[in-house]
């Protein structure tokens, strides 16, 4: 068996431990007295201006039936690696990986916050 991945680098967001004391990865972020970092990440919008009409453009490479789509909706939910999409027109529910999306259009102001910087 061969054992050489053991001391790879873990899956990204996992703290690595090290004498007892967690180490920030990728995900993990430090909290800096008096220093503020923006963590204004699409899902943190998304949340934010949940209840929305949007128009989201998505791109599916590997497809030749669905290369490029416009999804129409109301943002339901969001996560770190998708949305979810309500079509009341149509009745049609959408779950859409992030990975796909190009960019996503309001047809109003979009609500961002300062809710997402540490010691605040």
């Amino acid at each position: 068996m061969n054992n050489n991945f053991v001391n790879q680098n873990p899956f990204p967001g996992t703290p690595l431990y090290t004498g007892g004391n967690t180490v920030p990865n990728q995900e993990v972020q430090q909290n800096f007295p008096d220093t503020q970092f923006e963590q204004s990440y699409i899902e943190n919008i998304l949340r934010l201006n949940r209840g929305k009409q949007v128009e989201i453009y998505a791109s599916y490479p590997d497809s030749t039936e669905w290369r490029d789509r416009i999804f129409k909706g109301i943002i339901e939910q969001s996560g770190r690696d998708h949305v979810i999409l309500s079509d009341p027109t149509t009745g049609n529910w959408y779950l859409i990986l992030m990975i796909y999306i190009n960019f996503i259009k309001f047809d109003e102001r979009i609500i961002s916050s300062s809710e997402f910087y540490p010691n605040n």
